[in-house]
């Protein structure tokens, strides 16, 4: 999705982290989208999904779709 200034963005934490380090966080990109990363690496690299690959990837979790049985 090229080229993002992470820094300029409001991070949250995902609600289904718990309370482990293991968690990402998302925020939202101007014009749209949505940016994840490791929280334990904010520095490190991050996903960027258009705003129906957001909805599509939550719908997901929220349905369990990738749990490992």
């Amino acid at each position: 999705m090229g080229d993002h200034d992470l820094a300029g963005l409001t991070w949250r934490k995902s609600t289904r982290s718990g309370g482990n380090s293991d968690c990402v966080e998302a925020a939202d990109l101007p014009g749209g989208g949505t940016a994840m990363r490791d929280s334990k690496d904010p520095a490190g690299p991050a996903l960027f999904f258009t705003a129906a690959e957001w909805t599509a990837f939550v719908g997901g979790v929220k349905a369990d779709a990738f749990d490992q049985q």
